[in-house]
């Protein structure tokens, strides 16, 4: 069964980006000429969800304005607001209580950028039952990895893929059952995840695709590269299509 909702938070103030976030929360920060929430709206329209319910705190307004009630998008867009004190959780916990009647469903924060396959992540999660399934990947090095055999250096790889080291990407599926472990403040990732890893109930979804978090102006410049390469390539896939069925359109 396809899951339909998605909460994302788009709360954050984004102090590392600032003075581009001094009028504009972090999401609605431009890359690739449109904002960043833009991006992951499309995105979540392509894997099938219908409504997405936006919890809102620094510069709501500004959100609120530029989608409306998410009929440019195809998507029925309900609000809500958390304090940006009161983390991840507080966010969650209210959007959830306040908009969310599935049993199943999303849960997205604002500033990533992913391909991940979001329906091969509602199965695994539907599979197990669990409170919460998060979307991991292997970790790919800031750094340049040395390996020591005391002070001979036998192998150096620069920015390596470490395929045994798995992070978070952000995206995760939750059962209603989540409400119950989400405290009033705090983090998510610092509060309820450790306990449910504790207890046995935290799933995991490997991803091999392509994410990043945006955090800083370097992360913003490395996304745009990437979202503008992809609508070339897009642009290119869709041009090769069209000449191939005017081909076959030609021959008959």
């Amino acid at each position: 069964m396809p899951l339909r909702t998605a909460v994302v938070l788009a709360g954050g103030a984004g102090l590392r980006l600032r003075p581009l976030t001094n009028d504009r929360p972090k999401v609605m920060i431009e890359v690739a000429g449109r904002p960043l929430l833009d991006w992951t709206l499309e995105w979540l329209k392509r894997n099938g969800v219908h409504k997405v319910v936006i919890g809102v705190a620094y510069r709501a307004e500004s959100i609120m304005k530029h989608l409306g009630v998410g009929k440019s998008f195809g998507l029925e867009v309900a609000y809500s607001r958390h304090t940006v004190e009161g983390g991840t959780a507080e966010g969650f916990r209210l959007a959830i209580e306040r908009h969310v009647a599935d049993s199943d469903f999303f849960a997205i924060n604002g500033d990533e950028l992913t391909n991940v396959k979001l329906q091969q992540l509602a199965a695994l999660h539907l599979q197990h039952k669990s409170p919460a399934t998060i979307t991991v990947s292997p970790l790919p090095s800031p750094f340049g990895v040395v390996e020591l055999n005391g002070a001979d250096v036998f192998a150096f790889r620069e920015k390596p893929l470490l395929s045994s080291v798995f992070v978070s990407v952000g995206v995760y599926a939750f059962g209603e059952q989540i409400v119950s472990y989400l405290p009033r403040t705090g983090d998510i990732e610092r509060t309820v995840f450790p306990r449910l890893a504790e207890e046995r109930l935290l799933k995991a979804f490997k991803h091999d695709g392509f994410w990043m978090t945006v955090n800083t102006v370097k992360d913003l410049d490395e996304v745009e590269k990437v979202l503008l390469n992809r609508e070339s390539e897009d642009l290119k896939s869709t041009r090769q299509s069209m000449h191939s069925r005017r081909r076959q359109i030609n021959e008959v």
